[in-house]
């Protein structure tokens, strides 16, 4: 089935790795033109380069999601060299868990910067050239933990504003063809993930919850991507896609 993808020009924050990597190779698969924004250079240069030499299209950008200034300068130079930008998927994130009693501010004020003052940045930029066109789709990577995890009050908080962020900019923007949803992943094997030193407990944990009794893969959440960013799913905004396996906690 032709998604309507091919041809569009897609930005993919935290796109270096784990999720976002996924995210951007299932996007370049589709024919989009994927600029993979990652503040480490090595992976957003390396995971580019994989997919060019797949011959697909694919160019690295480095950026802070909290640098408003390097994106919006990042945005504006996409959109003069490929003339749009149709697909946002703001993914980059990050977790400092600690107990409430124990959580610094620094802990607290670094995961609501990246994980919803990050999107913030990189969504203001984009969506004045998707208004010039009448025409895009946001994606926020947002998480089953938006509705609570134990030790994850930062986090928690920042994926449950990014929902209703979503739902204000589906509200918003409704008029003028561009569609905004979030996707909430559940447990997801990542490298990340597995380089956990807790991964085993976390792994058990996870199969007890989740009734589909297996672990979320990346292909798991780049194929509800695909399905939100596609031509045809105009009609779909202000939405939650969960994927967890019907993990509700």
């Amino acid at each position: 089935m032709e998604l309507g993808i091919a041809g569009h020009v897609a930005v993919v924050t935290g796109g270096g790795r784990g999720l976002g990597a996924g995210i951007c190779a299932a996007l370049a698969a589709e024919g989009a033109h994927v600029v993979v924004l990652d503040q480490d250079r090595e992976s957003a240069d390396t995971l580019a380069g994989r997919l060019r030499g797949d011959g697909l299209r694919a160019e690295a950008a480095v950026a802070d999601v909290r640098d408003d200034a390097e994106i919006r300068r990042i945005i504006d130079g996409v959109v003069e060299r490929h003339g749009s930008l149709e697909i946002l998927v703001n993914c980059a994130g990050l977790s400092r868990d600690a107990p409430i009693a124990s959580m610094t501010d620094e802990e607290w004020q670094l995961v609501l910067d990246v994980c919803l003052t990050g999107p913030f940045h990189v969504t203001r930029a984009a969506v004045p050239h998707m208004l010039a066109r009448e025409y895009g789709r946001i994606i926020n990577i947002s998480s089953r933990a938006r509705l609570g995890d134990r030790n994850k009050s930062n986090y928690s908080a920042a994926k449950a504003g990014l929902v209703g962020f979503s739902s204000a900019l589906a509200l918003e923007l409704a008029s003028s063809g561009i569609t905004s949803n979030a996707i909430a992943p559940g447990y997801i094997e990542t490298e990340r993930v597995r380089s956990l030193r807790y991964y085993e407990q976390l792994h058990a944990r996870a199969m007890e919850l989740t009734p589909t009794a297996r672990s979320g893969q990346l292909a798991d959440v780049s194929d509800a991507v695909l399905y939100l960013a596609a031509a045809q799913s105009g009609f779909i905004t202000g939405e939650v896609l969960t994927v967890a396996g019907g993990r509700l906690r």
